[in-house]
């Protein structure tokens, strides 16, 4: 099973992070029961330093670089990775997404109903590259601007709602897609470092919705992300 990560600065990470991937990698590395691999055509963090996606300096030396792969882009969105998306699934042979994506599209280039039409081609082109492949979308997650901006914040709310439908009308038994559900408990002063990205904390919260998600959806993986991970806590004493 392959899947690609596709998602904007929370996905790809900065210099020094531990980044969701890798908290997915390592769940999947201890969970999933089967082969599989984390693909995309990208490895790298971004470096703020550079303002340019050119660090490998993630924060886990154990995360191996062919498991560092993905499509993600800091200060990128929907409107940036539709136009990709039916290479990237077709090079990288992706059967599974895990998406997200839509704050920076909301924050600075089109409103809700703009945004949900950039799902729905992202999804066209993906299918026209692999009409099997499945994919997990997460809404747009708790974050400091919508505390402060009410127009953004309510932006956010429709775009959300509109996802959700968008998500039921494109769903396909061959190509199936999944909704994740917000992460429970997520809140921007316990779960990431400057009211937008994840620090530890929301880094797991954001791999244990696409991994319960899948789970329950399509039995996929041997645990679900809290059992695996308290069992990992056990072992490691």
């Amino acid at each position: 099973m392959r899947f690609m990560c596709v998602g904007d600065s929370m996905t790809i990470g900065r210099a020094g992070d531990f980044t969701w991937r890798y908290r997915l990698w390592q769940h999947l590395s201890a969970s999933f029961g089967g082969p599989f691999r984390l693909v995309g055509p990208r490895t790298e963090l971004y470096d703020a330093t550079a303002d340019a996606p050119v660090s490998n300096d993630y924060a886990a030396p154990d995360f191996p670089v062919g498991a560092r792969r993905h499509l993600a882009g800091w200060g990128e969105g929907w409107r940036h990775m539709a136009p990709l998306a039916e290479d990237a699934v077709r090079t990288q042979r992706a059967d599974v997404l895990l998406v997200s994506l839509g704050l920076i599209d909301l924050g600075f280039y089109t409103n809700s109903a703009q945004t949900e039409a950039l799902v729905r081609a992202f999804v066209a082109a993906a299918r026209t590259a692999n009409p099997r492949v499945r994919a997990v979308l997460l809404p747009v997650i708790p974050n400091i601007r919508a505390e402060s901006d009410a127009p953004f914040a309510a932006e956010v709310d429709r775009f959300n709602e509109l996802l959700a439908e968008a998500v039921a009308d494109l769903d396909r038994p061959e190509s199936p897609l999944l909704l994740a559900p917000r992460p429970p408990g997520y809140t921007i002063h316990q779960d990431t470092y400057d009211g937008t990205h994840p620090n530890p904390a929301g880094e797991h919260k954001l791999a244990a919705a696409f991994v319960d998600t899948m789970h329950r959806a399509w039995n996929m993986g041997a645990a679900p992300y809290a059992q695996q991970t308290e069992r990992q806590a056990v072992a490691a004493g």
